[in-house]
């Protein structure tokens, strides 16, 4: 019996690993992102295994990782093991020159559905994403294109990534009122150090009935302990070429790293086994999406289901880089009525 903790998805009967293992570094030999994608078919077949063997049944990837190439990796790494996992795959990113290879009209989502599916050797995709938005496209045509997938036996559940929490609830009030198949998962950015999506995605969500899938948990890697933020390209990793897209303040790195070091000592854990249980302390149905390169960072990462944070070490983390308060919630929170608080709570 595994260490590893599971959750269902969203208000859905889908149940998944709280850990996700997150398949942007395999690839088969493209010059997309050579920092990340670096992963071949044999080391991604050991670890997918591996991470199968130690109870993770949820593993994401996207046509747009290394050009689909990520897909067809985690489709021969499963293999016979096929009926173990619960695949996410995303689209909506351009794949070609053509006008119409991208975003989220009709023609492109059941392009890349079929393509997702032809490069996994799967006949059915479990959660499929929407990738990113594409304002130029009517959610409505959007929706009905998801429907119809689902209604085909394509698709079983469907999400969204990086949208505005206003769009996300306009699009799952749609789909109520149309007796149509609702979101039940949101993959956001999310981790110790960049937590804007407490403001509004995640309250969004939480009344929606969709769930966290958390990327980027490490901060591309800044919160594993083994780069000095100020120095970056000293490290060993996708932050050393260049990867540092997240830009987060040096000072505050600098001490989030240093507060995983003594949470992390006092666990006899790897810290970046501690920023991953943080994500999942935050709620019991967050989940946190992981990537690895080497077996060490698989197995840093599946450690972390099993650790369990003290409320003074969450609350350590939370204090480093606090989400900041924008207009109007710092307004809603000074004039909180404190009876009904009190009185309520």
């Amino acid at each position: 019996m595994s260490d590893m903790t599971y959750t269902r998805m969203g208000n859905s009967g889908l149940i998944v690993s709280r850990l996700c293992f997150g398949t942007m570094t395999f690839n088969l030999g493209s010059e997309w992102l050579p920092g990340v994608a670096k992963v071949g078919q044999d080391d991604a077949t050991q670890m997918v295994g591996a991470a199968l063997d130690a109870g993770v049944n949820f593993f994401d990837t996207a046509d747009g990782y290394s050009s689909g190439e990520s897909e067809q990796v985690l489709g021969k790494a499963l293999g016979k093991r096929r009926h173990e996992a619960v695949i996410c795959t995303k689209l909506g990113f351009r794949q070609s020159d053509q006008i119409n290879d991208a975003g989220l009209g009709r023609t492109h989502v059941m392009k890349q559905i079929e393509g997702s599916l032809t490069r996994m050797g799967t006949d059915h995709i479990d959660l499929l994403v929407l990738h990113k938005t594409d304002f130029t496209t009517p959610i409505e045509e959007t929706l009905a294109a998801l429907q119809i997938a689902i209604d085909h036996g394509k698709v079983r559940y469907i999400g969204f990534s990086n949208w505005p929490a206003w769009h996300g609830a306009r699009a799952i009030q749609y789909q109520r009122d149309h007796r149509m198949t609702p979101f039940v998962a949101g993959q956001y950015l999310y981790n110790a150090v960049a937590r804007d999506t407490e403001q509004d995605v995640l309250p969004m969500m939480a009344e929606m009935g969709a769930g966290l899938m958390a990327w980027s948990p490490l901060a591309g890697g800044l919160l594993s302990g083994k780069y000095d933020p100020d120095n970056l390209e000293d490290g060993d990793g996708r932050l050393a070429e260049g990867g540092d897209f997240l830009d987060i303040d040096k000072a505050t790195a600098r001490s989030a790293i240093s507060t995983l070091h003594d949470i992390a000592k006092a666990h006899e854990a790897h810290p970046a086994t501690i920023a991953l249980a943080w994500v999942l302390a935050k709620r019991a149905d967050h989940t946190a999406i992981f990537g690895a390169s080497k077996m060490s960072h698989l197995k840093a990462a599946l450690t972390a289901a099993a650790l369990t944070l003290s409320v003074e070490q969450v609350k350590a983390l939370d204090t480093v880089a606090p989400a900041g308060k924008r207009y109007p919630h710092w307004f809603d929170t000074m004039m909180k009525d404190e009876m009904f608080s009190t009185k309520l709570s």
